[in-house]
């Protein structure tokens, strides 16, 4: 069976920065018949839950990764460390499990896909991807944003 790295809150964790999750039928439609690999890479990365909500200031997660860029949550505390390192542990289980496609969080810092907040703590989005879609994406892991969320 062929396994597919899924964000934990799409499979009903509550692991979201609210506490929350964001389950659905959608999700459970788009990987019926594959082995899911439930991965949270913020608590992964040593934040709690719930935790104040962050965003990426100066760029995307693939300028986090560069250095150029940063995740800050709305206090101005800067949390880059622990999202690169999450986005490390989802590498490493999606590698251990055979991965090569992930199904992740919509406008995520972290699991994000092609809209991101801007960093302003408004609700805008900016073209860009999370820190883990990044990470994965330059390690060869397709990665798709979760329907209906």
């Amino acid at each position: 069976m062929e396994a597919i790295l899924v964000s934990a809150c799409l499979r009903g964790v509550p692991c979201r920065f609210d506490g929350r999750h964001k389950a659905s039928s959608e999700v459970d439609e788009a990987v019926t018949g594959r082995e899911v690999v439930a991965f949270c890479p913020e608590a992964a990365g040593g934040l709690a839950t719930p935790r104040r909500p962050a965003e990426l200031v100066g760029g995307d997660g693939h300028a986090v990764l560069d250095g150029t860029a940063r995740v800050v949550e709305d206090t101005g505390r800067d949390v880059t460390a622990e999202f690169v390192d999450g986005a490390r542990r989802a590498l490493a289980a999606a590698r251990h499990a055979g991965c090569v496609e992930a199904l992740l969080m919509p406008r995520s810092p972290s699991c994000g896909r092609g809209v991101v907040y801007d960093g302003s703590f408004v609700g805008e989005l900016v073209p860009g991807d999370g820190v883990t879609t990044a990470l994965l994406e330059r390690n060869g892991i397709v990665v798709r944003s979760a329907p209906g969320v």
